[in-house]
């Protein structure tokens, strides 16, 4: 969700599964080595993004609406079109089923700050979709 090219995803989730391969990090849980990998591809986005910072020019760029035949196109397309701020704690909510308290803990955020970027976010995609 925050490299919006499939090419720089490929390379960051290769990346995320290399480090993986060499930690001598024991997970106690399923639930810990998810929360583990998802921190790290948040920091690899984060990262790959800094380091690769490059300019395109939006003449000739196509951006065709998607046909929304199944549900999770329809929302990672609405979600592409949030802040990355919002998107990030909308994904982690919505998709990954994560609680407040615990998107706060993987962020490093406040957990009222959660909350206020969920509700801002929801919002966001209340204009996206036009409607409730």
């Amino acid at each position: 969700m925050r490299l919006e090219n499939y090419s720089d995803a490929e390379d960051c989730f290769q990346n995320v599964y290399v480090k993986l391969y060499k930690s001598t990090k024991s997970f106690s849980d399923e639930e810990h080595l998810k929360a583990w990998l998802i921190r790290v591809a948040i920091n690899e986005c984060s990262s790959y993004v800094k380091s690769n910072n490059r300019e395109i020019p939006m003449e000739g760029i196509r951006r065709d609406e998607p046909d929304f035949t199944d549900e999770a196109a329809d929302m990672s397309w609405a979600l592409m079109r949030t802040p990355q701020k919002y998107r990030d704690v909308l994904y982690l909510y919505y998709c990954e089923q994560y609680k407040v308290n615990e998107i706060a803990k993987l962020l490093k955020l406040n957990e009222n700050t959660v909350k206020t970027r969920l509700r801002r976010g929801r919002d966001i995609l209340k204009s996206i979709y036009g409607g409730d």
